[in-house]
């Protein structure tokens, strides 16, 4: 900048047209350290020492004005339709030529103007005395003579006179007031008019002289600003003109990983430079992401929409963890039977899998005012249809309710070992037994799979819908390593189309990797630098197929995919004195109020992450229209054959100790003694039976 002078930006801007731009100015005084920040319309404009900004647009917006008498300031629109006259100079002239040069505009258009003398005037032999007003009416050229001013002498009486004066005469003129007139656009069109001092021609806010300036809205690009920068010219910073030093330089313009997503083909491939550090690194767990640092290059090979799927590992693992597969993957996969917990799970796979069969896990009593029917180990069911049952107890309003439930046969298991009964066993077939359990049901169940085939990742989407479990059982021979390849049951959770971007690293171009653009949030730019291999013979890709997600990730998509997704049925509300045995010792009322309490203790399971895919979980049943209190959720009784099994069961003798301790039996009208051991073996009963429903459900 050695020999350039500085100027203030209005100054600057307002000796510019549309003509000379653009312009490069380099900011260099006028700012805070840190740089100057100005809020404009809601957008804030940071201006620091040494900044580059390319204006590329000016337009006039409207006029600054400043009293010279207390330095006061305001603004008028440049469509103002008020009039102007022009405040004479007090600065005198010394020759006509000098004060006819000086016009603030053309001469032509300034005629004609007044003046006069400070001392007396002798033009030939006419005298003028001090302080005469002449009215310079044209000039006259001559090519063998001085050129002259033609004036007009106005005297007392109203009488006047003409007079040719040369323009080399020389005295101390002063400039008289004009009565010309000028709207702001005309006196911002002249760079002589705007050096002069105005006042309003009829001013009743302000008759003292004035100072115009034209305001600019400029629009203008700079280094590593996304967006065309725009402020006005009003700005009191100082800049230089840098346009010939700087005529090389590339102004940067960053990209978010969506914009470059949506550049034109021809982009492609090319190298690029990261500007900031990527802000999302919480939802990704992949080898590459360490390596996206500012300043770090990148090979943009090409960018596409990838199909891809979200898998996840067993729940039952201590740390679960959750991949992007592409859909080029090439490992083989072979289906896993699913597990569910309760008949309202079963009623959801079946809307995506008719004629779903499924096994029992675990025995269950019947409970027939709760309208729950007794199951058994390795019995069959197949999923019917969602109907309706009317349950045999009584609601607080006197009426059975009905409720919604899943219709199911129960499938006849078949005998290889008797070959005479195959009558019989056709039989069976035609008259299938129908069980129908209510959705809030609980229970344990596993499906029962019929065909062992390997299925490519693409045939599984074709074939079945998601949510589904597998296991890979040939692992992609394309990896190096294959992180899906070991586990011994992977949930495919939902299917997705993602804008990718594909890419790799300038030291290893072969790698590629897929980034998807709407997961990362990272600026980068497109350099000139050239690519790492001989023009037109790329090296052979290898793209990497896996990406392993965090738990962040899976939880912000499963808020994307279920958003609206409603919880699963209550249990229906009803009257729970009809349970109620008829006659209660002061012990059993204990008993019970502990059982009940214990049963409203349980949480309510949710069912949330049954379905991840597109599409929509089916809405849970109505409740019913009785608005009275629903009662707490029932844990399902399990039979004497689960009770069988050896679990340590929770300090059960202290609390029957305790409860022998402390309860009194009363006897009956025959005094027979009998009942204080009824007595203990009902409570021993209930303990037991709390503490072991405690154990299956925990």
């Amino acid at each position: 900048m050695a020999g350039t002078t500085a100027l203030p930006l209005q100054e600057f801007i307002a000796s510019l047209d549309d003509n000379c731009l653009p312009k490069i100015l380099q900011v260099c005084s006028g700012v805070y350290f840190q740089g100057s920040i100005y809020e404009i319309s809601g957008s804030e404009v940071c201006f620091s020492t040494g900044d580059l900004i390319k204006v590329t647009k000016i337009e006039l917006l409207s006029v600054s004005c400043q009293d010279v008498a207390n330095n006061e300031t305001f603004e008028l629109p440049i469509s103002h339709t008020g009039l102007f006259k022009v405040v004479p100079e007090e600065m005198p002239y010394s020759t006509v030529e000098e004060m006819v040069s000086l016009r603030p505009v053309g001469l032509d258009s300034s005629l004609p103007f007044t003046f006069s003398s400070h001392s007396k005037m002798t033009i030939g032999n006419l005298a003028l005395g001090a302080g005469t007003a002449l009215t310079v009416l044209s000039v006259e050229k001559h090519k063998d003579q001085e050129d002259q001013v033609r004036c007009l002498i106005r005297g007392q009486q109203e009488a006047s006179a003409e007079v040719c004066i040369p323009v080399s005469f020389r005295g101390e003129f002063y400039e008289c007031e004009s009565e010309e007139r000028f709207t702001l656009r005309e006196i911002m069109s002249s760079s002589s008019l705007r050096s002069r001092r105005f006042r309003f021609v009829n001013a009743t806010k302000c008759d003292r002289p004035l100072i115009l300036s034209p305001v600019y809205h400029v629009q203008a690009v700079m280094n590593l600003r996304k967006n065309v920068v725009k402020f006005p010219s009003s700005l009191e910073v100082d800049v230089v003109d840098v346009t010939e030093l700087c005529k090389d330089v590339n102004f940067i313009v960053p990209l978010s990983l969506s914009e470059v997503h949506s550049e034109p083909n021809k982009s492609f491939p090319g190298v690029v430079e990261i500007i900031e550090d990527p802000e999302t690194r919480s939802l990704f767990k992949c080898s590459w992401l360490p390596e996206l640092r500012k300043n770090g290059h990148l090979i943009f090979h090409k960018k596409g929409t990838s199909p891809m799927i979200l898998l996840s590992t067993l729940k039952s693992r201590k740390t679960p963890q959750y991949f992007l597969v592409s859909q080029q993957y090439g490992g083989r996969f072979r289906r896993r039977p699913r597990e569910f917990n309760s008949v309202y799970e079963l009623y959801v796979a079946s809307i995506h899998a008719p004629g779903l069969k499924v096994s029992v896990t675990r025995n269950c009593e019947e409970v027939e005012e709760e309208g729950l029917p007794a199951l058994s180990v390795g019995e069959q069911l197949e999923v019917v249809r969602c109907d309706r049952m009317v349950l045999p107890c009584e609601g607080k309003s006197g009426q059975n309710q009905s409720v919604e439930a899943l219709l199911c046969y129960r499938l006849q298991e078949s005998d290889d070992e008797d070959d005479d009964d195959d009558e019989d066993q056709v039989k069976r077939e035609d008259e299938k037994e129908e069980i129908i359990m209510p959705l809030y049901m609980e229970g344990h169940f596993v499906e029962v799979l019929s065909d062992n085939k390997k299925y490519k990742l693409c045939d599984l989407g074709k074939e079945f819908s998601l949510p589904l479990d597998v296991k890979v059982v040939g692992r992609d021979t394309e990896l190096e390593k294959d992180p899906l390849y070991g586990f011994s049951c992977l949930r495919i959770e939902a299917a997705m189309l993602e804008p990718t971007i594909q890419a790799s690293f300038v030291h290893k171009p072969e790698y590629c990797f897929e980034i998807p653009t709407q997961w990362l949030s990272m600026s980068v730019y497109f350099t000139t630098d050239p690519l790492p291999w001989p023009k037109d013979q790329p090296p052979k890709f290898q793209v990497e197929r896996v990406t392993e997600v965090a738990d962040t990730f899976f939880y912000e998509f499963r808020k994307l995919g279920n958003s609206d997704a409603e919880p699963p049925p209550r249990p229906p509300k009803r009257n729970m004195s009809f349970s109620a045995p008829p006659k209660k010792t002061k012990k059993s009322k204990k008993a019970n109020k502990s059982k009940h309490q214990a049963d409203k203790s349980v949480p309510t399971k949710q069912f949330s992450d049954l379905t991840l895919n597109n599409k929509k979980r089916p809405p849970a049943p109505p409740p019913p229209a009785n608005e009275d209190e629903p009662p707490p959720l029932v844990p399902r009784k399990f039979s004497a054959a689960d009770q069988t099994i050896g679990k340590a069961l929770p300090n059960t003798y202290v609390q029957m100790k305790e409860s022998t301790k402390t309860g009194s039996v009363p006897e009956d009208e025959n005094g027979d003694s009998d009942h204080d051991y009824e007595t203990v073996d009902d409570t021993l009963a209930v303990m037991m039976k709390k503490a072991q429903e405690n154990v299956m459900y925990y």
